[in-house]
């Protein structure tokens, strides 16, 4: 048995110890009126960030979110965000509002006046890298941070271009297309992995394909380039560290920009895609990866773009990858886009095929 001493010089040599673990590890709750690092285990993190130095998170794509439990009666964060197109949502108990940040640094009251007890509070990145990027440096309360919200075990990764996004799923009836019309939260890929009881990346980029842009620009970042960069910026990007993150299934809904100008030639396609395979296969060698047309091409090029995914899927001849069929969904006469209740319906599409095709 060891001595007091000894005991003492044990316990003080546990609280220099660093605490380790990565995004969403619970720790012991902080003292009263603490302030709490964005990359603190306290908070659970989903999606791609940029953990700095000081412990601030950046970050760029949508669905971004962070995760806290509080016994108190407030709460804020302390973020700066880099243009005026920033959108997110507050979660408080379960009851969601839209907050614009605006550009700069600022302090937002997340929740206040609350029965003094357990509450949960999260934040959720509405916008897309090319609308804003944000960098959250701390959250605050007068009582006592908590252990970090559990995430779910299971893993998602979903690929895409603006409908991955969410865009103008929050459209507003007689008004022109702005950023607050972006809403990660109801794009079919958060509804997937909401029914599928997952974390998820969304790792998308509006008017951008997988050897073109929208506008036949092959100049721009494209989903090979960016599904490397935890921020899609061409002249600041920020490279993702594959192994902070290995997907049980990952899905790819690329391709409706590559066809906006006609249907690019095959032998290109083809081969860009299955290097994109195999480089997904490499880094995530348990994934099982799933390829589909997307749900806003129709008649000549979505039957192209079928057939480029098959062609892909029988080159790569991996037993982890396949193709499943998207339905159409054409928007509605204010944006071609799909509409939130379109949305749901592609996410009740892919959840049984993605069940079978996971095991789950």
């Amino acid at each position: 048995m060891a001595t007091l001493p000894r005991l003492v010089a044990l316990l003080l040599l546990a609280c220099a110890l660093p605490v380790t673990g990565g995004a969403g590890a619970a720790g012991a709750a902080a003292t009263p009126g603490s302030s709490v690092a964005a990359a603190d285990p306290h908070v659970a993190r989903t999606g791609r960030g940029e953990v700095r130095a000081d412990g601030a998170v950046h970050f760029a794509y949508p669905g971004v979110g962070f995760a806290l439990a509080f016994d108190g009666t407030r709460a804020s964060m302390t973020v700066e965000a880099g243009s005026d197109n920033s959108y997110i949502d507050v979660i408080v108990d379960g009851s969601a509002r839209k907050v614009h940040l605006a550009r700069g640094a600022q302090t937002l009251v997340l929740a206040d006046g609350l029965a003094r007890g357990a509450h949960r509070v999260e934040v959720v990145n509405r916008s897309e890298a090319w609308l804003g990027k944000a960098t959250v440096q701390r959250f605050d309360t007068d009582g006592a941070w908590l252990p970090a919200p559990a995430l779910p075990q299971r893993k998602l990764l979903i690929l895409g271009d603006s409908v991955t996004c969410g865009e103008a799923i929050d459209r507003v009836p007689g008004t022109k297309k702005d950023a607050s019309w972006w809403d990660a939260r109801a794009s079919y890929g958060m509804l997937l992995a909401h029914a599928l009881q997952a974390q998820v990346q969304l790792v998308c980029a509006g008017g951008r394909g997988l050897v073109r842009s929208w506008d036949n620009r092959t100049d721009q970042l494209n989903l090979p380039d960016y599904y490397q960069l935890t921020v899609a910026d061409r002249q600041q990007p920020v490279r993702w560290d594959q192994r902070l993150y290995h997907p049980d299934l990952i899905l790819s809904a690329i391709g409706t920009n590559d066809f906006n100008v006609g249907i690019p030639e095959r032998a290109h396609y083809v081969d860009t895609y299955v290097r994109l395979v195999r480089t997904l296969l490499d880094d995530h060698p348990h994934a099982k990866i799933v390829l589909t047309e997307g749900a806003m091409l129709k008649d000549e090029r979505k039957a192209a773009l079928v057939a480029y995914i098959a062609e892909t899927v029988r080159r790569v001849a991996d037993p982890r990858v396949q193709a499943v069929p998207s339905q159409t969904y054409p928007g509605d006469a204010q944006d071609a886009h799909p509409t939130r209740a379109q949305h749901a319906a592609m996410a009740r599409d892919l959840a049984p095929q993605m069940r079978t095709i996971a095991g789950w």
